[in-house]
């Protein structure tokens, strides 16, 4: 039974290593994927002894997050944590989302939304909520939260196809699609000077993402 924790980057050279040392206390494995970086995100990696998988280009964050689990799920993970790498989720709180996982198969992250996250976005993370709940069933404060835990059964069941932000979306889709058990649980988050998450733009390209996945059900 190994829990793996698979921490996509892109550019993260000033808090990779904090992220990494903070995670390793709770996890069996840790599996970095620098997703094209043109800083020392992947030397610095290197130096803390994880494995550190690499994509030449920048692909998006699907692609590195599937990069990074389809690893975990080679090398005999039970159960996978994902979380970003640029410090915005405290990997202190792995240990509740693995308790959660014993009675699901799935576990979210719900950040607290401060005012220090801008209106717009809060409103488009509303929107998307909404628009999960009434085509896939599935209720959350938060679609849009990159911190989640879930087993390795429930991994080929949710496994997602797109390469960028819209995957957080398309693996709930398919948590509805295959009924699965799942568990939100809030969570801290740092908003960072440098937003690097889902935009207005993107919301509306996942929104119309997520209709198409209903219809081809």
């Amino acid at each position: 039974m190994s829990l793996f924790a698979i921490i996509p980057c892109y550019n993260e050279e000033k808090t990779i290593a904090d992220v990494i040392d903070i995670t390793q206390k709770h996890v069996d494995h840790v599996v970095v994927v620098d997703d094209g970086s043109a800083d020392n995100t992947e030397a610095i990696a290197q130096l803390t002894g994880v494995t550190v998988l690499r994509h030449d280009v920048n692909l998006g964050k699907g692609a590195a997050l599937k990069t990074g689990c389809d690893y975990a799920y080679m090398h005999h993970a039970s159960k996978m944590v994902v979380l970003d790498g640029d410090g915005q989720h405290d990997a202190n709180e792995i240990p509740r989302f693995v308790e959660a996982l014993k009675k699901n198969d799935i576990v979210f992250g719900s950040r607290t939304f401060s005012k220090e996250m801008p209106s717009v976005l809060k409103k488009g993370n509303e929107g998307l909520n909404l628009i999960v709940q009434l085509l896939y069933g599935v209720k959350l404060k938060d679609t849009q939260s990159g911190f989640r835990a879930f087993t390795v059964e429930s991994y080929k069941k949710i496994r997602w196809t797109a390469t960028d932000y819209s995957m957080e979306s398309e693996m709930i889709a398919n948590v509805g699609k295959n009924k699965l058990r799942y568990k939100e649980l809030e969570i801290k988050t740092k908003y960072l000077d440098r937003y690097k998450g889902t935009t207005v733009v993107d919301g509306l390209k996942i929104g119309m993402s997520m209709l198409l996945w209903r219809l081809r059900k």
